[in-house]
């Protein structure tokens, strides 16, 4: 089944899980630190004690697989958006950290004893640069963002959780893109361009159309994964040129006052990113070998998906590509911040997961800073899908192995 492009688990996997009718739901509006407005649901089964909280920089999870489950095992839920939910035009990670922390103030301030984040997807790297800001003290927190915007860590309360569950992390929104961006992209202005000696949909370099096995040379490998290097760096350096010409503006403005100056300040520069979903593991299954299915978190055809609208980091603002997109800029990469996590921890890795692999879930474990980790891996697809047609859902399997662990703790 793993070599098959027919395979259940490739593509998102999207489950409607009805709510156990003991619950009291509220929907809660909340103004963070620097007066932004973020708003998150909170879900709580009768005499509930401990509360799971669930955030993603830029997905809503308020309906995610995980909300269900946590329920029917008496833990009380928090679902919680950014400030700019299912939109990352303008996604700067520094901010997000800032609409978790009103979450976290909220939450402590209710009834509950316990709370304990969890990260799932991206999620992950978001919840891990969280407890990386929050256990620092208000003066050693990152100040700006990666183009020199100043930020409010040091003026916002951020409480620790806990505790934190990681289910199925990925490396950082950076981090996924620098493996999955198409290096054999020309012309960025031009989503057809292509350089055939780096194309990884070209049979000359080993690619053959599913469901047929493909396989790339070492050599092949190692130039791709190179030539991925080269072309973030060069969308790095259009984005700081960006960066640098608005505040350059903005400083201008600040001098003369003229409306001219503020328009060239405000005026966005935008950076479009074609060709997105090309990670050679999800075509090569003997890279980074484990029981995922052929196919990405995107779709079962990458080589038809890497062509089309979806895909990691297609449009945004010179400063979200460098706070949130480029794996050099970037704070919110998962193994730079997880030194930082001290809490009691628990990774959960999805044998089947196709955005991050074995050896991401062995690194993580061992830059993780808690004296108190347990690892484990359960059969899944990082949106928690079976691996075959009738087998156990993901979220059931990763339930099993959270449950207890959370009621050993804060029960």
């Amino acid at each position: 089944m793993s070599g098959s492009a027919k395979g259940l688990g490739a593509g998102r996997h999207i489950e409607s899980e009805t709510m156990p009718e003991y619950v009291t739901t509220e929907v809660h509006h909340l103004t963070t630190a620097d007066g932004a407005k973020v708003s998150g649901v909170l879900r709580t089964p009768l005499a509930a004690r401990t509360v799971v909280t669930l955030m993603h920089p830029r997905a809503d999870v308020t309906d995610h697989g995980m909300v269900a489950r946590l329920l029917r095992s008496g833990y009380a839920v928090w679902t919680q958006g950014s400030r700019s939910p299912n939109n990352d035009l303008n996604l700067l990670h520094e901010r997000a950290i800032i609409d978790f922390a009103a979450g976290q103030a909220f939450l402590r301030q209710a009834r509950f004893t316990h709370v304990v984040a969890l990260g799932h997807s991206g999620g992950g790297p978001l919840a891990a640069f969280y407890c990386q800001q929050a256990a620092l003290s208000p003066g050693e927190r990152i100040d700006r963002t990666p183009s020199g915007r100043p930020v409010a860590l040091a003026e916002t309360e951020m409480p620790l959780p806990d505790g934190v569950a990681f289910v199925a992390p990925h490396p950082g929104q950076g981090e996924i893109l620098l493996r999955m961006i198409d290096p054999s992209v020309v012309d960025e202005r031009d989503p057809m361009s292509v350089d055939h000696a780096l194309d990884p949909f070209a049979s000359g370099n080993g690619f053959r159309d599913a469901p047929e096995p493909t396989t790339y040379t070492e050599e092949f490998v190692a130039r791709y994964r190179a030539a991925q290097a080269e072309r973030i760096a060069r969308i790095d350096a259009r984005a700081a040129d960006l960066a640098s010409t608005s505040a350059a503006a903005n400083s201008a403005f600040k001098e003369s006052s003229q409306l001219s100056d503020r328009r060239r300040a405000i005026a966005p520069g935008l950076i479009t990113v074609y060709r997105t979903d090309a990670d050679l593991r999800n075509i090569d299954l003997s890279l980074d070998p484990s029981k995922r299915p052929y196919g990405s978190v995107f779709g079962r055809r990458p080589d038809l998906t890497d062509y089309g609208l979806v895909g990691f980091g297609r449009l945004s603002t010179a400063e979200a590509w460098m706070s949130t997109w480029s794996a050099n800029t970037s704070n919110a990469g998962f193994l730079r911040c997880a030194p930082g996590v001290t809490v009691p921890t628990l990774l959960v890795e999805f044998t089947g997961d196709q955005a991050s692999f074995p050896s991401d879930v062995a690194a993580f474990s061992d830059a993780l800073g808690a004296a108190d980790l347990t690892v484990e891996a359960v059969d899944g697809t990082h949106f928690g899908g079976p691996l075959e047609r009738g087998g156990v859902n993901g979220y059931d399997n990763a339930m099993a192995v959270l449950d207890p662990w959370l009621a050993e703790r804060y029960r």
